[in-house]
């Protein structure tokens, strides 16, 4: 089985109702086809290097997933006829790949970020006594004063 990343520009008008189906539609299809899906990573709106079907701003999303290279172009055909799609690109990751160590993999980098979060959340539950601050000691003695010897200004007209 091999790894594969499509990557695909939505038109940014859509709400998020109308960018579900496309995405629900991917999903779909992958365990259709004998595939994975490993992750649906949606970046958000970003601002598109040059204008496609007159848009300047596109959502993006990238979808990475194991299976053959029919899954792929029925995914493809799918972005090719809905107009949702602006534009989508997929890429080759990986040859040989063994779908469940993938998952198995991201399931503890999951759960270890899960241990942090709490873990984090543990020390700031702690309550922290809270100490009296006092004014600081000034030590350092004030520099004296010295007085400037006045000078009046007197104008001499001629």
């Amino acid at each position: 089985m091999r790894r594969y990343e499509t990557i695909l520009i939505i038109d940014p008008d859509l709400s998020d109702e109308g960018r579900a189906p496309v995405l629900e539609r991917v999903t779909q299809l992958i365990p259709q086809f004998d595939g994975t899906l490993i992750l649906v990573d949606e970046w958000g709106g970003k601002k598109l290097a040059y204008e496609i079907k007159k848009k300047s701003r596109g959502y993006y999303v990238r979808v990475d997933y194991c299976g053959n290279g029919a899954l792929v172009n029925e995914i493809e055909r799918n972005f090719r006829i809905d107009d949702r799609v602006l534009k989508f690109m997929t890429v080759l990751l990986d040859q040989d790949v063994n779908p469940e160590k993938i998952r198995a993999d991201m399931d503890a980098e999951e759960a270890a970020k899960k241990a942090e979060k709490e873990k984090a959340a543990q020390a700031a539950a702690v309550p922290v006594t809270e100490t009296p601050v006092a004014a600081p000691a000034n030590d350092t003695p004030e520099p004296e004063k010295t007085e400037e010897p006045k000078t009046t200004e007197t104008s001499e007209e001629a």
